[in-house]
């Protein structure tokens, strides 16, 4: 083998290794630009551990939602005014988060953290309802249709700035490039 032929093999090598790693690049940042939900172990519950999410993508940080008032008839601050039960508060809740989300050109399954703030509900001896909350919640998120599940907290407070209001959520929804 003459040097010349050597140097054109080192440079076919190089050229071919320089291809594949390019190559593996390119498949090590597809797959490291999509959004990864860690499920709970050996759990149904429709949240996930953690999310990971890419370098790069666009955030959302959606300030706190309540609930609409929906019926004017009832006494102004009054459960009953935003609609009554915590499940009721949550699913108004949840649709206008959705419709700021669609607003911006996001949905839901783009949401992967959220922070639900409780009021303890008079009609519960004051105690928060939680199976109210994840009535409604359950509803939007880990179901057939939007399987995907946010990280999430939820949290029992004393009040919140608007009195009748059970439920306040914010959320954080992510746009992957």
């Amino acid at each position: 083998m003459t040097t010349k032929t050597r140097v054109r093999t080192a440079i076919a090598v190089a050229a071919v290794c320089c291809l594949m790693g390019a190559l593996f690049a390119v498949k090590a940042q597809t797959s490291a630009s999509k959004i990864q939900r860690i499920p709970i172990p050996n759990s149904d519950f429709p949240i996930s551990l953690g999310v990971w999410v890419p370098a790069g993508s666009d955030t959302l940080y959606l300030s706190g939602n309540v609930p609409p008032v929906v019926n004017a008839s009832a006494p102004k601050g009054s459960v009953e005014s935003y609609g009554g039960s915590t499940e009721a508060q949550t699913v108004a809740t949840i649709q206008r988060i959705q419709q700021a989300l669609q607003s911006q050109k996001l949905e839901l399954s783009d949401v992967v953290m959220m922070h639900v703030y409780l009021v303890g509900d008079p009609s519960k001896d004051n105690k928060m309802d939680f199976a109210g909350f994840m009535a409604g919640y359950t509803k939007y998120f880990g179901t057939k249709e939007q399987p995907n599940k946010p990280a999430r907290s939820a949290f029992q407070v004393a009040a919140l700035a608007a009195p009748g209001v059970l439920v306040e959520i914010e959320v954080i929804a992510v746009r992957p490039h």
